[in-house]
């Protein structure tokens, strides 16, 4: 990948030229402007549109007047971190997947950036391919998947859960989930009685572990039970993963 500006400029304009208007549709927060411009300039030459902010309150203006399907987000910012930002996100109702970019690799801090919210992590350095094919599993496990007919919507105490649309009321009241836990509890729904694994729950999801599936599972159980301590509808399947108790229902709710 070339970093003169003329081959830079003749590579990135032909790329938009390429790419259609029902592309993904990316956004790109890092204050490097160098790691902007490789990172963006690649991605549009593998079809994705392509949108960069340099901090979170720039990314926050270019949400309010565009649609993304993803964000790469760095975690070292000035001002609001990476980390900040996407537990704001998701305190806000955003459910859009988010890739973490960070050079630290401990378990402690992909732990902070999950309960953030963030769906996976990519540590820097990294090669421009492997950021290609994370955020194409990404895209890949957000995309909606038919339910099978048998299995319509499910119901678990004050909550009915729409499994073809992926999405979670309790009474009248519509839940927020986050692509992850949408996805997951798609799974569980669709298992019925029998527990899911957590590598099935992690969706081939890349570095993903016990540990960090089970962040996931507190974090949708903090929306959908009372006592997390005790859990009713959410359960531990003891060596086996976790199993969702709910009631199938006949129609689509």
């Amino acid at each position: 990948m070339s970093d003169s500006p003329q081959t830079a400029r003749r590579e990135t304009g032909a790329a938009r030229a390429a790419v259609g208007d029902d592309a993904p549709h990316l956004l790109i927060v890092d204050d490097d402007r160098r790691i902007r411009d490789l990172t963006s300039r690649y991605l549009l030459c593998q079809g994705f549109r392509v949108t960069t902010a340099a901090n979170a309150a720039e990314a926050r203006r270019r949400m309010e007047g565009l649609t993304f399907d993803l964000i790469v987000l760095d975690v070292m910012m000035p001002g609001e971190s990476g980390v900040d930002f996407a537990r704001s996100l998701r305190k806000d109702g955003h459910s859009i997947p988010i890739l973490m970019l960070t050079a630290r690799a401990e378990t402690a801090n992909r732990v902070e950036g999950l309960e953030a919210g963030v769906d996976d992590y990519l540590t820097k350095p990294f090669e421009p391919r492997e950021l290609e094919l994370r955020i194409a599993s990404i895209l890949r496990r957000a995309a909606p998947a038919p339910a099978p007919a048998a299995v319509q919507g499910v119901k678990f105490g004050p909550f009915v859960f729409a499994v073809e649309r992926g999405e979670l009321r309790h009474g009248a009241e519509n839940v927020r989930l986050t692509e992850r836990e949408r996805i997951m509890l798609q799974l569980l729904a669709r298992a019925g009685a029998s527990p899911v694994s957590r590598e099935e729950l992690a969706g081939g999801a890349q570095g993903a572990n016990e540990r960090t599936i089970d962040v996931q599972i507190n974090r949708l159980r903090r929306k959908i039970e009372k006592d997390l301590a005790n859990p009713l509808y959410l359960q531990t399947a003891r060596g086996a993963g976790y199993r969702l108790v709910c009631e199938l229902m006949a129609e689509s709710p």
